[in-house]
């Protein structure tokens, strides 16, 4: 193999790795800013837990904007404001906004673990996990792939930026 394909590889490869963390990060912005309207209308009941999932995602969100850098990437900004799947009027739809969140961040993590090898693959794979589980204690039970399954669903787009 030619020393040109290798570092063409190589290239690609990273090129590959700055495209699925850069995914990973506007999912973690549009979550952080999800995470907002959910506190804003989620019971009391459930205010800690959507508070600690907010602090979770920017801390997330924090740690991509430094794996951006480090490949040598300019992190992608938040958008000012998102659009949602569906209106937030009470604690309900503020359960299935967090549900919605947790869905969309575990399946871009899912692409971050293809996308990626060693330990930022260990951190993905923890990422995917964390938002398996947050999502199984929003729903009230689990899927059997999570990242997976939820894709091939409409609704798996929680936040999106507003045009």
């Amino acid at each position: 193999m030619s020393d040109t394909h290798t570092k063409g590889t190589r290239e690609t490869s990273k090129d590959e790795e700055l495209k699925a963390l850069q995914a990973a990060l506007g999912a973690e912005h549009a979550a952080v800013y999800g995470y907002g309207v959910v506190g804003g209308r989620i019971g009391d009941k459930r205010r800690a837990e959507a508070r600690t999932a907010y602090d979770a995602h920017r801390a997330r969100r924090d740690e991509l904007q430094r794996a951006v850098r480090d490949l040598g990437g300019e992190p992608q900004s938040a958008d000012a404001a998102y659009s949602l799947p569906f209106p937030v009027p009470d604690s309900a739809a503020a359960v299935r906004l967090a549900t919605e969140l947790e869905n969309r961040v575990a399946g871009v993590y899912s692409d971050l673990v293809r996308a990626t090898s060693g330990a930022r693959r260990a951190t993905a794979a923890r990422a995917l996990r964390e938002a398996a589980v947050r999502a199984a204690r929003w729903r009230g039970g689990s899927v059997a792939f999570p990242g997976l399954a939820e894709r091939s669903t409409p609704s798996s787009a929680a936040a999106t930026p507003k045009a």
